[in-house]
């Protein structure tokens, strides 16, 4: 599959990691810091923002000097802007829209753009929607992860049920029109009839767009992604204790039947599935995620963000500290750069491409790396051909989609 030369390009998409949460989750595995880092006399928030600020400009100065300023044919202005966590939504909104308005300045905001800000549904952690509304933001994705609160209770969550629906109706009645609900599936020692409760509580509250993960309960330190300049952080004793205590209780038959209903249910109530883990009413498909999908170039800020310029993947290391240090000193921040070669970024564009409902061409089958594995896949139905010659996953092949791209890398 063809990918277009390897070239740097200007990007399309901005994503601002907010590290701060009240608590932490035992199964997150994303960059957070908790506890007196985010509340309290000696939290890091204020100093965060203003290194957050400065590498902001750092990277745009970059910008500038190789393509040029923001909102020329060489640089158009960004299509997205992704705030996500931890949770950004306990920052003050004023903190917020002074952000926006510098990216804007600094990188350009193109008429419409959509700007998303992950929130927590708590009474004390969604935020004011109406002052979000106002700060430029204009998506919110709701981390509710179910609705049942023994399950809440079961994954460290700090929200119950009702919260959800509250924050949701928040939200609406502020002005937001596209507003985004993450689920988790495959929680340990659940069942079906609990999920399709919680699908049902969300059909109820209506969104636009609906994520649906897997619980992965990894290990980031045995995968060597927690060293000085790794983009996660070192999981705490009490985390692993968790997960090795609840592993046992997950079900790979109940995840793809939790995996099937889902399918069933969201595509009767109108939801394309127009990504594995995500459902989207018309015209709320994720705009930002659908950068990173198609391989779009996208610049990141913040510990533990990724960036892609067209070629190179560059990441900053996940530990708040070291970030701070190098930042505060004029530097960017400590972290790591991944080169492509030509056959790795023709199956990473078939891998991300095949995520997507609408496929690849047929004629793809019959180029590397997907020619070695057509077969295969078809005979184990985990691809098929619509009528229109594009080549697919089945709801099977979503659900075994690791084993497929295991053998396209």
């Amino acid at each position: 599959m063809s990918t277009g030369p390897s070239t740097s390009r200007p990007p399309a998409a901005l994503y601002i990691h907010v590290p701060f949460c009240v608590s932490l989750c035992p199964y997150c595995d994303f960059v957070v810091i908790a506890g007196s880092a985010t509340r309290g006399p000696t939290n890091k928030v204020d100093r965060y923002l203003a290194a957050l600020r400065r590498e902001l400009e750092l990277r745009a100065d970059a910008l500038d000097a190789t393509f040029g300023l923001p909102g020329t044919a060489e640089r158009p202005a960004l299509e997205s802007v992704y705030l996500g966590g931890g949770t950004p939504s306990i920052m003050p909104a004023e903190a917020i829209a002074a952000l926006l308005e510098r990216v804007r300045g600094r990188y350009g905001l193109a008429d419409g753009a959509e700007v998303t800000l992950e929130a927590n549904p708590g009474p004390d952690e969604r935020g004011d929607p109406a002052a979000l509304l106002a700060a430029g933001v204009n998506r919110i994705s709701f981390g509710a992860q179910s609705l049942d609160d023994t399950e809440l209770r079961r994954l460290g969550r700090r929200h119950r049920a009702r919260h959800v629906a509250e924050a949701v109706a928040n939200a609406r009645e502020a002005g937001f029109s596209s507003i985004n609900v993450d689920l988790l599936y495959d929680i340990p020692d659940t069942d079906h009839p609990t999920w399709m409760t919680t699908l049902d509580r969300v059909l109820e509250m209506a969104p636009e767009h609906c994520s649906l993960y897997a619980l992965a309960l990894d290990d980031p330190d045995a995968e060597g992604l927690t060293g000085p300049f790794g983009d996660h952080l070192p999981m705490t004793r009490g985390a692993r204790r968790w997960r090795d205590g609840v592993r046992p209780g997950q079900d790979e038959d109940r995840a793809a039947a939790q995996y099937h209903h889902a399918v069933v249910t969201l595509g009767a109530a109108g939801y394309r599935g127009y990504e594995i883990s995500n459902w989207a009413q018309p015209g709320h498909e994720s705009r930002h995620n659908l950068a990173y999908w198609m391989r779009r170039p996208h610049e990141a800020l913040g510990p533990g963000a990724h960036a892609f310029d067209g070629h190179r993947r560059r990441w900053n290391a996940a530990r708040l500290d070291g970030y701070l240090a190098a930042v505060e000193s004029g530097a960017l921040p400590p972290g790591g750069v991944a080169e492509t070669d030509p056959a790795d970024e023709a199956a990473e564009a078939l891998i991300l491409t095949l995520r997507l409902d609408s496929g690849v061409p047929l004629a793809t089958a019959y180029e590397p790396p997907l020619a070695d594995h057509f077969g295969w896949a078809l005979a184990a139905e985990l691809l098929t051909v619509t009528d229109d010659d594009r080549v697919v996953l089945t709801t099977r092949g979503r659900l075994l989609s690791n084993e497929l791209f295991q053998r396209l890398v």
